[in-house]
């Protein structure tokens, strides 16, 4: 692990999305069940997965701190035609970022929706994860639309 002890305390925030593609016959599915399949609700049960997984990204991600976070919140929009936004924000006050919290927080919500999207068809796929914006760190960072 980086040695981050003589880092600056901090509020920084990150946040990052995943982008999930799916056929059109699953996007209508999906709407039309309130975003519900056989497993349960999709949306909300994708939520918890990436929130816990937000709070363990020490534990799957070797060399990340270990970080008390302070929030993280993950908002999923279902308003394209076949394509799931999910976005998750996390902030924490301390000496490292919380990027990559983000950015687990993201994935394994967008995983939590094709493990319990995949019965309806294989052919969804997950597509553009990456961070939109960091702030609270040596350098702020803001994607470009």
């Amino acid at each position: 692990m980086v040695d981050v002890s003589a880092k600056e305390v901090t509020h920084r925030v990150a946040t990052a999305e995943a982008r999930v593609r799916l056929p059109g016959n699953v996007a209508s599915a999906l709407r039309e069940s309130g975003h519900r399949t056989k497993k349960g609700p999709v949306f909300d049960t994708a939520i918890i997965a990436g929130v816990m997984a937000a709070k363990r990204t020490h534990d799957l991600i070797p060399f990340c701190h270990p970080l008390p976070l302070d929030k993280c919140a993950i908002d999923i929009d279902h308003t394209r035609k076949s394509e799931i936004v999910i976005r998750c924000q996390v902030s924490v006050h301390h000496r490292t970022g919380v990027e990559m919290e983000a950015l687990t927080g993201a994935t394994v919500a967008a995983l939590t929706i094709y493990d319990m999207c995949k019965a309806l068809s294989h052919d969804i796929e997950i597509t553009s994860v990456r961070l939109v914006e960091k702030a609270g760190g040596k350098r702020d960072f803001k994607r470009k639309a």
